[in-house]
């Protein structure tokens, strides 16, 4: 998995386009954290992004205004809590013993 540390200068504005489950776009992108063929990890102004797919390619990176453009077949994306995949019965237990 490769990985980007570069900062972009980000709009105020986070949107998430899909088109044809074949092609996503994101505004608002602070950084791509790492990429490879299967997944992109995404610091947004709204979070961490996970995307997964397959044959994944960055189509356009937009370090200005923050837009990112991936190509391949887009299986899911994932706002992260804390980084990491939030787990529902996990969080649901927590909240119960509290």
């Amino acid at each position: 998995m490769m990985e980007m540390n570069t900062e972009f200068i980000t709009s105020s504005t986070h949107e998430v386009k899909i088109v044809d489950r074949k092609e996503i776009s994101f505004s608002g992108v602070k950084k791509i954290v790492s990429f490879d063929a299967e997944e992109f990890l995404l610091e947004t102004i709204m979070g961490m992004v996970l995307l997964k797919g397959n044959g994944l390619e960055l189509l356009r990176l937009d370090t200005h205004d923050g837009n990112v453009r991936i190509k391949g077949k887009i299986n899911s994306y994932q706002y992260l809590e804390n980084g990491k995949v939030k787990n529902k019965e996990e969080s649901f237990l927590s909240k119960l013993f509290k």
